[in-house]
């Protein structure tokens, strides 16, 4: 697979949300989207909306129509996406499956991934990570036959998954994010090689979100900062597959009265539910704006105008409801 990707320099701005539809869409991610919009149509971009329904189990039936709903009664439209369309469509990941697939097949010629016939407890039980912190992949079968690993697969009743294969002499890849400033992690020694292709033959979050990133031309990433650790890993498949990453923006989680973040599924807090109880989409829009530092002129692309996402305070937000 050739990847030809334009300099960021090259394009004008293209921003991106890319929600999960496993539960209501809450305050938190309407933030994010309302942000991510902002900074791409202040600098004359495009905002493009994706969703990330890879994962059918955690996807909630309905979730998708009543998450475009809610996004279009806050007053956000896309210029591409579902509904709109586009010259990346489509964008749906579960109908860009073909891609990824592709994707993988690029990365094996090249031996960048290697099978793997581990579980997660096979992983859990190796590991010697503290009690609830993630295990780190100690490489069991890295340096084993690509055969071999499929036939011990087979004999446990299961399927591979792929890893990418990362360097252990490599220096920490480093991240600078507009918001939460420089960070950095050696990916080999923290996290080990990780996984780009599931063992039912779904693709990773890694691998779907870097390969449509790069399809898409997004130049600029805005999304929470419980997101910001995993994108050394994503560094590494952009760096794999020739193209530049985009600008890093992890915006702070938004939290309740309680300091506890506003959960996906926490339904009290879904815009949907805010709707049922009267909150206007004029009081929330001028909420979010407010929360990002942004001047509410009316239509969401005029308040644009001037916004910068430099200027976005990188401490967590406190949810205030009206009244």
């Amino acid at each position: 697979m050739q990847y030809t990707v334009a300099s960021a320099m090259d394009l004008l701005p293209r921003g991106r949300f890319a929600p999960t539809p496993s539960g209501a869409l809450h305050v938190g991610s309407a933030r994010t989207a309302l942000a991510s919009a902002l900074s791409a149509w202040s600098a004359g971009g495009r905002w493009v909306l994706r969703v990330e329904d890879l994962d059918a189990v955690r996807a909630a039936p309905g979730a998708t129509a009543a998450m475009l709903d809610d996004l279009r009664w806050l007053g956000l439209d896309w210029d591409e996406g579902p509904g709109v369309g586009g010259p990346s469509a489509p964008y749906a990941q579960r109908e860009r499956a073909p891609l990824y697939a592709a994707t993988l097949d690029w990365l094996r010629a090249r031996g960048l991934v290697y099978p793997c016939a581990c579980s997660r407890r096979d992983i859990e039980l190796a590991s010697q990570a503290p009690h609830g912190a993630e295990p780190v992949y100690p490489g069991t079968c890295r340096d084993l036959a690509p055969d071999a690993v499929v036939a011990r697969a087979r004999s446990l009743g299961r399927g591979v998954s792929w890893r990418f294969r990362t360097d252990p002499e490599a220096p920490p890849v480093v991240v600078r994010d507009l918001l939460r400033g420089v960070s950095s992690q050696q990916v080999h020694r923290e996290v080990g090689d990780f996984v780009v292709m599931r063992a039912d033959g779904v693709a990773s979050y890694q691998l779907a979100v870097v390969v449509d990133d790069v399809a898409m031309d997004i130049t600029e990433v805005v999304r929470g900062d419980d997101l910001l650790a995993s994108t050394p890993r994503q560094v590494l498949l952009y760096e794999a597959l020739g193209a530049a990453p985009p600008a890093w923006a992890h915006l702070p989680l938004v939290l309740g009265g309680d300091g506890e973040r506003l959960a996906k599924r926490s339904g009290s807090m879904g815009i949907a539910a805010l709707r049922e109880r009267g909150v206007s989409a004029g009081w929330l829009r001028g909420w979010l704006l407010e929360s990002l530092g942004a001047r509410d002129q009316g239509a969401l692309r005029a308040s644009a105008e001037g916004f910068s996402l430099a200027a976005v305070d990188a401490s967590p937000v406190v949810w205030r409801a009206p009244g």
